[in-house]
């Protein structure tokens, strides 16, 4: 990419409200319209383009230097980018990693992810948590002109995550079978055969690393469509079952998903919610989901195990979160954020079923909420017994 310096900004982000944003394109030329949240995490970035959580959403990065490390098909959450455009200060550079396999510009061009570089961050930044997170628009256009007037159109006129249901379009088609584990040097991935316990993931846009992490755990894994009823799920004879992350708001997704919830709750199966999981399960236990001002969006939040009082450094990317007005009096929190309070864990008072807001299979503790996955193969063989 030439040095901006040397080329007219052929980008722009245009907010909901018209504020404008003028930068260099990088990645895949056109436009795009979503909602914009900021991510504090340093690194990952890749992670975060391809977690399925983030469909819908165009994504800042607050870290200047996002490219720096290139890109390579080992480090992603899904198979292809699901983040509908990317913004960030600095150009995307050469990378300077052993494993990078690509610049982050090529692969953002291969998947049809449009960048916006050049633009004060710090601003933008402090916008969205004065105002809540905006719908915004951006645009790239080699060689010419990002129409400024047709983004705050699009912009204005997107209807927002509020009610709508994103799983669907990023869950999987069909059931399949998983049986890689987590990376580790010098050998990567490796496919095991585990004769453990049966885990059925309900994929509302399940994290790849959700399902290593439960591989590693020593679990057999099954992976279902999010619209598989619980007759199906429970055919499958499963020891527990995973309701995972995704994206949209938990109430749409909750019309098909948390009747099917309810009837698991009703067979007794042990059960492990993760982010929109976690929505859907409060939801289905009576409680209500709230739209975030600007959500969390990072991997530096930390957040304290009521439980054992051990605080924990936690990823995390949510835009809703489960009310403490109105709560059960069946539900026990046992997490909360000590950004702001937020309820980041439940359990269900002498059930086998808790779920957590953040995203334990992340790494930025490093292995601080990993023994959630421990916890839940330990809940499982203790409802066996």
């Amino acid at each position: 990419m030439p040095h901006p310096g040397k080329r007219r900004p052929d980008a722009a982000l245009v907010l909901q409200d018209g504020t404008v944003f003028r930068g260099f394109g990088a990645g895949a030329a056109g436009r795009r319209v979503g909602e914009l949240v900021f991510n504090t995490a340093m690194t990952g970035y890749q992670e975060i383009l391809t977690d399925p959580s983030y469909a819908g959403q165009i994504i800042t990065f607050t870290f200047p230097h996002i490219g720096i490390v290139g890109a390579n098909e080992e480090d992603v959450e899904a198979g292809e980018p699901v983040a509908r455009g990317m913004v960030t200060r600095a150009p995307l550079p050469a990378p300077s990693n052993w494993r990078a396999r690509s610049t982050l510009e090529d692969w953002l061009e291969r998947y049809g992810v449009t960048a916006v570089t050049g633009v004060d961050t710090r601003r933008l930044t402090r916008l969205l948590r004065d105002r809540g997170a905006q719908n915004a628009a951006v645009e790239y256009r080699p060689g010419g002109e990002p129409d400024i007037a047709a983004l705050a159109r699009e912009a204005a006129a997107w209807p927002g995550l509020v009610g709508m249901d994103l799983a669907r379009e990023v869950s999987c088609r069909q059931r399949y079978e998983w049986r890689q584990t987590r990376w580790s040097w010098p050998e990567g991935y490796r496919e095991v055969d585990n004769d453990g316990p049966h885990a059925v993931v309900l994929d509302y846009g399940v994290k790849r690393n959700i399902l290593r992490s439960l591989v590693a755990t020593g679990f057999r894994v099954t992976v279902v469509p999010a619209t598989t009823s619980a007759e199906e799920v429970l055919a499958l004879a499963p020891d527990g079952v995973v309701l995972s992350n995704g994206p949209g708001d938990p109430a749409a997704t909750g019309e098909y998903a948390v009747p099917e919830i309810r009837r698991l709750l009703e067979h007794g199966v042990p059960l492990f919610g993760i982010c929109l999981g976690h929505q859907m399960l409060g939801i289905a236990l009576g409680a209500r989901t709230t739209k975030m001002p600007f959500g969390h969006h990072g991997a530096n939040h930390p957040v304290k195990d009521l439980t054992t009082g051990k605080v924990e450094i936690t990823s995390q990317n949510h835009g809703f979160a489960i009310a403490d007005e109105g709560l059960p009096p069946a539900i026990e929190v046992t997490h909360r954020s000590l950004f702001d309070g937020t309820i980041q864990g439940i359990r269900l008072r002498g059930r086998p079923v808790f779920s957590v807001q953040y995203h334990p299979e992340a790494s930025p503790g490093p292995m601080d909420a990993h023994y959630l996955f421990r916890r839940f193969l330990d809940t499982v063989r203790r409802t066996a017994t």
